[in-house]
């Protein structure tokens, strides 16, 4: 777990394109799509240019084989991402990634309206409570997170990635994956949990947190860690996001006293949070 205890105290000029950007490595980079890179360089070319360009001296600029080139410039123009004018048969950025990028602002805006909601429960409670979202069918990634500025508590990066079966917020994602019980024991011997947790013991605190609307992670994700979160789901109801209560447990003694409670005020928040949200 990439977390540290910690305790409050009181732009380039020119943009390089794809082809001179530095290129990631390592085993995380996964299965590289070609023609996948060679669109988004060319999204990005354009971007920057900001001025129409022919084919041919794309192709050139970015080192994509010419026909290559073409065939991405046609498909991102039925895709309406990129613009071509007949007449002096060039190209450019199109309306349809301008509304891609609307939409990407629009998203972060809007985490920057649930902070005000998360920091209130974080001071009221001394706590930290954070916001992850779903990535794919295995992962979850911390998006926002709020501490109580007065209080000891856990600090944890945002962009922090884990698997989607752990902590509290893993019990409310696994509940409505649909998944096998065979897939799921699958999915959960790879867990490396910080203290003994069986597959029967997870099953079962996956069906509570499905009857009580929130979920507890009691020192499993992390030892000495508690962890409470509640779902906050999209229009179509799925469940879109987790907004998880965070504390060191030595530090909160009646701990136990508190998880319902606490439950309760998250899945309020959650509810909050859906109407800022979507």
């Amino acid at each position: 777990m990439k977390s540290v205890v910690t305790e409050d105290k009181p732009a380039p000029d020119k943009a390089p394109a794809l082809a001179d950007r530095p290129k990631k490595s390592g085993s995380s980079q996964g299965v590289i799509v070609k023609p996948v890179v060679n669109a988004i360089g060319v999204l990005r070319y354009l971007a920057h240019k900001g001025a129409p360009e022919r084919a041919a001296d794309i192709a050139r600029h970015l080192e994509i084989n010419p026909s290559t080139c073409f065939n991405i410039l046609r498909t991102l123009v039925s895709e309406d991402v990129v613009d071509f004018n007949p007449l002096s048969k060039t190209y450019s950025a199109g309306l349809g990634l301008a509304r891609l990028a609307e939409q990407l602002v629009t998203q972060g805006q809007r985490l920057q309206l649930a902070l005000p909601l998360m920091r209130e429960l974080a001071i009221e409670r001394g706590i930290t409570v954070t916001l992850w979202r779903r990535m794919g069918n295995d992962r979850i990634v911390l998006v926002s997170s709020e501490s109580s500025p007065t209080d000891l508590h856990i600090y944890m990066p945002l962009g922090q990635r884990l698997p989607v079966l752990m902590g509290a917020s893993g019990r409310l994602f696994v509940g409505q994956m649909n998944l096998s019980e065979k897939d799921l024991r699958a999915e959960f011997a790879n867990i490396r949990w910080a203290r003994a947790l069986s597959f029967e013991e997870y099953l079962e605190q996956v069906h509570l947190a499905q009857r009580h609307g929130w979920a507890v992670d009691d020192g499993y994700f992390s030892d000495g860690v508690l962890a409470i979160a509640a779902p906050v789901r999209d229009t179509a109801h799925n469940i879109a996001y987790t907004v998880s209560a965070v504390m060191i447990r030595s530090h909160h003694p009646n701990a136990r006293a508190r998880i319902k409670a606490l439950g309760e005020s998250l899945k309020e928040l959650g509810t909050r949070l859906e109407s800022v949200l979507f």
